[in-house]
């Protein structure tokens, strides 16, 4: 089973590309957005070591990956999508 989590912003361009490609490709994830949810927000700079957005942390066979910005091949490699 996969679990993906994004921490995100409304404003962020970036994580409206992640949210859309995880939708194209039917994805589920958690959506947390950092701008109303303070305690997540240093969660994710815990996690990723930066204050930018979108965080994405893909849970899989017992790992916990840490993506950071809309990086469209690491995601794709970690939820194995075939484009």
């Amino acid at each position: 089973m996969v679990k993906v989590t994004i921490y995100s912003t409304p404003a962020c361009q970036f994580c409206k590309l992640a949210k859309k490609y995880f939708d194209d490709h039917k994805i589920e994830y958690t959506d947390i957005d950092v701008s109303v949810d303070h305690e997540a927000a240093h969660a994710a700079v815990e996690k990723s070591g930066q204050m930018g957005v979108p965080v994405i942390i893909v849970e899989k066979d017992g790992r916990e990956d840490v993506v950071v910005g809309f990086d469209q091949g690491r995601l794709a490699e970690l939820l194995e999508i075939r484009n």
